[in-house]
């Protein structure tokens, strides 16, 4: 835990905690909501072939968990822990953010 602390420059183990817990609802948030819109637009596995319905829902979690994931993180006071974190996700995935602030 101490490690997670310094690596992500955490001085408080309750912050820790409550990144945790943003972390778990962004999770379950975006898998929740992925499904049922994926649905509400008749994307189902019965109308649909599993080679794309799969790669369907996992791009809508995708999606959901990055808007989540700043969301929660503002919504629980830790947004510039997670909008860094959201930009250096994003990075990796070939966005770029040069222009950003902070």
């Amino acid at each position: 835990m101490n490690k997670l602390m310094r690596r992500w420059n955490i001085e408080n183990p309750w912050q820790l905690l409550i990144i945790f817990f943003v972390f778990s609802i962004t999770g379950s948030s975006s898998i929740a909501l992925g499904r049922p819109l994926l649905k509400a637009v008749g994307i189902t596995l019965e109308n649909l072939n599993a080679f794309l319905y799969y790669p369907l829902f996992i791009i809508s979690s995708f999606i959901f968990y990055q808007l989540f994931l700043v969301f929660y993180g503002w919504l629980f006071g830790q947004f510039a822990f997670f909008w860094k974190m959201e930009k250096k996700m994003l990075r990796r995935f070939g966005f770029n953010f040069h222009n950003v602030n902070s």
